[in-house]
């Protein structure tokens, strides 16, 4: 499907990788020029070339440690200094760690904030003013279907996604005036280090192999099978159209059915 984004610039954030990888490939596939950006410059050079391969001819990459406010007013500058412009925002980043409330202290729910909710908010209040300048612009988080689900455990999670779902909302309502949409991705099972750390590491706690985990990580999901980063890449593509230009102020969950809640 062509989306008419050639020549669309996307900073595309927690993207060396997983669902920010995924994105951005399929954001590059579309002819947006695309600034990834990632804590680790380490793997920058193999995201690039997974962006090449996969057909992605304009393409960068950043160092970015999203809880860093100068990190992100120079993230933001270096994108519009390269690609002239600032059309989509992909806000994206490695979640807290799992437990039980009683297992973190004020340091672990203040790393949490900043890591999923403040940087959410920082970096698309820095992008703001060049989203006006396009008439078009997109604002687009990857957050957890946990906000919907309760996933047991992911009470630093969901907390601070749960504020991103609010900030969605009554930001589409400001925003709209200046033609800017602002919507949530909700992730399920998808195959992903984030699942390799938590779901499926739970299974391996239990003795289980990688084999019988997956399976049983499968059986809960009505599809019967892990989603694919790409799927959800396909997803936030289609919210940085034109096509997509009356959806707002939304969470859609990409998780196979798993999610019970019917609203």
């Amino acid at each position: 499907m062509n989306l008419n984004l050639t020549g669309k610039t996307a900073l595309v954030l927690g993207a060396s990788r997983g669902l920010g990888l995924a994105s951005a490939i399929e954001l590059g596939r579309e002819g947006v020029n695309v600034m990834i950006g990632s804590p680790g410059n380490e793997r920058h050079e193999q995201a690039l070339y997974q962006l090449r391969e996969s057909g992605v001819t304009n393409a960068q990459a950043l160092t970015i440690d999203v809880r860093n406010a100068a990190h992100a007013q120079r993230a933001i500058d270096d994108t519009v200094a390269r690609f002239a412009s600032l059309d989509i925002l992909v806000n994206n980043a490695g979640g807290p760690p799992f437990g039980a409330f009683g297992a973190f202290d004020d340091d672990a729910w203040q790393n949490a904030f900043e890591l999923s909710f403040l940087s959410v908010a920082r970096f698309t209040r820095l992008a703001l003013p060049h989203l006006r300048r396009t008439g078009e612009g997109r604002v687009i988080n990857i957050i957890s279907y946990s906000v919907r689900h309760a996933v047991q455990g992911s009470i630093l999670s969901t907390s601070m996604r749960m504020g991103v779902v609010g900030l969605a909302k009554l930001l589409s309502r400001e925003a709209g005036d200046y033609g800017i949409t602002v919507n949530n991705v909700a992730a399920g099972m998808i195959l992903t280090d984030r699942i390799r750390e938590s779901a499926l590491k739970n299974k391996f706690d239990e003795g289980k192999s990688e084999q019988q985990g997956l399976a049983e990580l499968t059986d809960e999901v009505p599809l019967k099978r892990l989603g694919r980063p790409e799927e959800l890449g396909a997803l936030v593509a289609f919210l940085a159209s034109g096509r997509a230009s009356y959806i707002n102020g939304t969470t859609i969950q990409v998780d196979g059915g798993l999610g019970r809640a019917l609203l």
